[in-house]
């Protein structure tokens, strides 16, 4: 997951750092207005994502921008896959707020 702190913030969910990368690149990086950019970061912007360096794209833009990211790649994206009709209602059975002897 990726949050750009614009107005209004833009959030980002992708299966993977990769993917995440790559959307990032395409969906922020790539359709900023290249008038409002310094011309030595436009250059480098420009190259890495022809070069698909997707991470110096970024790093690059937030500079040319001062625009802040906060790339959470680790997170789970959650799905019916992973939290099925099965699992929930034992996981909810086993929650702290059904445990209360303990401290």
């Amino acid at each position: 997951m990726a949050v750009v702190r614009s107005d209004p913030p833009q959030v980002f969910v992708a299966t993977n750092a990769d993917v995440l990368n790559r959307l990032v690149a395409l969906k922020v990086v790539a359709t900023t207005d290249p008038k409002g950019l310094p011309a030595e970061l436009l250059h480098s912007i420009q190259a890495a994502l022809l070069a698909e360096r997707w991470g110096d794209a970024v790093t690059d833009w937030m500079l040319a921008t001062g625009e802040t990211l906060d790339a959470y790649p680790e997170e789970d994206v959650w799905s019916e896959e992973i939290l099925g009709t099965d699992v929930t209602p034992f996981e909810i059975r086993m929650a702290r707020i059904f445990n209360e002897n303990q401290p």
